[in-house]
């Protein structure tokens, strides 16, 4: 029987996982709900209503996809209007709530 580590060097990283750093809070006003996430994206649709690409910047007609991996956190219907934006900051419309995203 070989010791831990003997035959193989083992890195913290590859057996405790790490949390991502919560960075992002989206909160829809019409309700009060509250998400947090690590990332964030703004996912462009074809018309068959796919995605076709993903950016790092808010604009009309993209939705808001949030800890975008396999699953997501929460996904928005695609945003009709940009009500504010500041740097850590963007307030929005979409086609059926209001938003506010505040990044840390």
């Amino acid at each position: 029987m070989s010791k831990l580590g003997e035959a193989t060097k083992y890195n913290a990283d590859w057996v405790t996982p790490r949390e991502e750093t919560l960075k992002y809070t989206l909160k829809r006003l019409n309700d009060g709900l509250t998400h947090t996430g690590y990332k964030v994206q703004y996912v462009e649709w074809n018309e068959d209503k796919t995605a076709k690409e993903s950016y790092d910047d808010a604009q009309v007609g993209r939705s808001l996809i949030l800890d975008p991996r396999f699953n997501y956190t929460w996904l928005t219907t695609t945003i009709t209007e940009i009500v504010e934006q500041r740097e850590g900051y963007i307030k929005f419309q979409t086609q059926n709530s209001t938003y506010e995203l505040i990044t840390k």
